[in-house]
């Protein structure tokens, strides 16, 4: 158990100022950096993540109440009633729909949220919109507490993801997979296979990019991917489209031999968009395999290699770069080009995440880092352009 730092004890003293009252522990949950798999977690396939060096961070204590109440450092405060646990259409796309989806979960598997109540502090941290999960970061820091405070912290990282996910989908509204949530509650460099997505498999890798002498970098581009459901939506719809055509709900239990002699129909069935998503899905869920080889040989040019290739295919087949039919405003496109006009022949960059909007990634070779960070920022602004540190526990609870 690690001592107090100063930013805890500022939100310590933040919750008595808020709260009339002493919190009970911190609770911190790290954001998540893809280092390879994109959008293949929800097709059952295989991803390779990281926890990152910026958390979600709460002072909580219970209130005795059926009430859970959330300040978050530039946000409103909200109010969740416990005596609620079904979704609301208002709640949609809000914190509180998160919070009341992860209650609600916690009680259907026998955790009793009657009296349940209790106020948080959360401070600055992982920022929305980033790429870096900031809403699986709270999703999963909202689970932590409820397990902390009430439940002796019997609940499982994995089973904190797992809640996680079905909030977001279930109650917030979006489609997601799972990486973003294990990744943030396991901590440290995780490969992740989903072939059973109720009992994913994960592996943690030692790999450090500063001991093979790169910086990681993460680009905001400047163009909020908060309110891009219906594109992430599409992908998730189409790729369905075709596995259901196979008569399969993932593209993970597709034959791929099966796959390409049914192209012509697929193509007339799905769309060739469609069909391009789906190749996407074969070539990145195989690479990400890869690349989790390549690091565990410390074969780090092998592993930059993949990481560009991962980020040609998003670009090209998976098409998540650029918003439907947007063509004025190409923010994440015109970031990519920037940071491979600055690397040249060195280094990677590839879209982060989810895509359309937010981020790119960059592995820097160290000599370059600072002229990088300064070239990126002179174009797009000051603090776009934000170097990562790996983290490598998970959720966790820090005792005041």
């Amino acid at each position: 158990m690690r001592s107090l730092t100063d930013r805890d004890t500022a939100l310590c003293v933040r919750f008595k100022e808020t709260f009339s009252a002493a919190a009970e522990g911190i609770f911190s949950v790290p954001g998540r950096t893809e280092l390879g798999g994109n959008h293949t977690d929800h097709q059952h396939g295989h991803v390779l993540a990281a926890a990152v060096d910026l958390d979600s961070c709460a002072a909580a204590a219970r209130n005795g109440t059926d009430t859970v109440r959330i300040h978050a450092e530039g946000y409103a405060p909200f109010k969740v009633d416990l005596s609620c646990l079904v979704p609301l259409q208002e709640e949609r796309f809000t914190s509180a729909a998160l919070v009341r989806g992860v209650a609600a979960r916690l009680n259907m598997q026998g955790f009793s949220m009657a009296g349940k109540g209790f106020d948080a502090y959360i401070g600055a941290g992982v920022p929305a919109g980033s790429g870096l999960s900031s809403s699986a970061a709270f999703e999963v820091l909202i689970g932590l507490i409820f397990s902390e405070l009430f439940f002796g912290g019997s609940i499982a990282p994995e089973a904190l993801a797992k809640i996680g996910q079905y909030a977001e989908n279930e109650f917030f509204g979006k489609p997601c997979g799972l990486m973003d949530q294990m990744a943030c509650a396991l901590g440290g460099v995780v490969a992740i296979d989903f072939l059973d997505s109720a009992a994913p498999r994960a592996e943690k890798i030692r790999f450090d990019p500063a001991a093979h002498g790169y910086a990681l970098f993460i680009i905001d581009s400047g163009a909020d991917h908060a309110d891009l459901t219906c594109e992430y939506a599409a992908i998730t719809d189409e790729l369905k489209a075709v596995s259901r055509f196979f008569g399969k709900e993932q593209l993970r239990h597709v034959d791929k031999a099966a796959f390409s002699a049914a192209l012509p129909a697929l193509r007339r069935e799905a769309g060739d968009r469609a069909v391009l998503r789906a190749m996407h899905f074969f070539w990145e869920d195989a690479r990400a395999q890869q690349e989790a080889a390549a690091l565990k040989k410390n074969d780090m040019d092998a592993f930059l290699s993949l990481v560009r290739e991962s980020g040609r295919s998003s670009a090209m087949y998976l098409q998540n770069i650029v918003p439907t039919a947007q063509v004025r405003k190409q923010e994440l496109l015109f970031t990519l080009a920037l940071a491979e006009s600055i690397l040249g022949n060195e280094g990677a960059v590839r879209v982060h995440g989810g895509g359309f909007g937010g981020t790119a990634q960059a592995f820097v070779p160290l000599a370059l880092a600072e002229r990088f960070q300064k070239e990126i920022e002179a174009v797009l602004g000051k603090g776009s352009c934000r170097r990562l540190s790996f983290r490598a526990s998970g959720a966790r609870r820090i005792d005041t």
